[in-house]
């Protein structure tokens, strides 16, 4: 039992980090070709918006900085201090037990064991046919 729980432990985590590199890879390609679009497109005005310029009192590039910072300390310390509080609500005084306070309290999602419909479909073609034929339809 412990070297199949400790497997799908290791096999969550390589899942976890996957899908993580693959947002982050994602998310750094999508704001680097927006930036050598935007600097493409009106070079002056994006170099004044990097180093700052007469008459700014800072660059555009460290009051985005600044931003994100205040930013990310607001909804760090805000969602820190929401979930602190339900947890000392909830009277739990750890992980397990404030999970089944909050599982008491949430209502039950039945098991659908055999499923009542059908689960395979050769392609997306064939899950749209089969959802708009049974589209409506009393069960």
């Amino acid at each position: 039992m412990s070297d199949k729980k400790t497997a799908k432990e290791k096999e969550n985590f390589y899942a976890t980090v996957f899908l993580s590199s693959v947002a982050g890879i994602s998310a750094l390609i999508g704001f680097s070709s927006a930036l050598a679009s935007t600097k493409k497109r009106d070079t002056k005005a994006f170099d004044m918006g990097v180093m700052g310029g007469k008459g700014l009192p800072e660059s555009g590039a460290h009051l985005a900085m600044r931003a994100l910072l205040w930013g990310s300390v607001w909804a760090i310390g805000g969602c820190g201090i929401l979930f602190y509080g339900i947890w000392k609500l909830s009277g739990a005084t750890n992980a397990e037990e404030f999970r089944m306070k909050v599982g008491s309290l949430l209502p039950r999602i039945p098991k659908n064991d055999p499923p009542q419909s059908r689960t395979d479909f050769e392609n997306l073609t064939d899950l749209l046919r089969y959802v708009s034929e049974e589209w409506g339809k009393e069960k």
